[in-house]
């Protein structure tokens, strides 16, 4: 799985019911195709990434069919959720 792009969004919450900053990225990925994760139309990363008295971390991620928007129900292993993490983190300022 690799990250080829991404778009980012940071939430706002009028209710302020949510502590700290929350950003939503949708992840383009490159999948092998013997992958089983892999679709012909391609599969995004939708994540919540969430930033709060200097910690950061993944409130939570779907795997979203590209073409359909249908979410897939996989899970990311631990090397792939440090990547993405580190990903995130690293593209906030955009």
């Amino acid at each position: 799985m690799d990250i080829t792009g991404h778009t980012v969004e940071k939430l706002n919450d009028p209710t302020g019911i949510i502590e700290g900053d929350r950003y939503e990225f949708f992840l383009d990925l490159n999948i092998d195709e013997e992958d089983e994760l892999y679709t012909e139309g391609g599969v995004k990363l939708r994540v919540l990434y969430a930033r709060r008295d200097g910690r950061e971390w993944i409130a939570t991620y779907d795997f979203l069919e590209s073409a359909t928007g249908e979410v897939l129900g996989f899970a990311m292993e631990e090397d792939e959720e440090e990547a993405v993490g580190a990903y995130c983190s690293a593209h906030l300022g955009e």
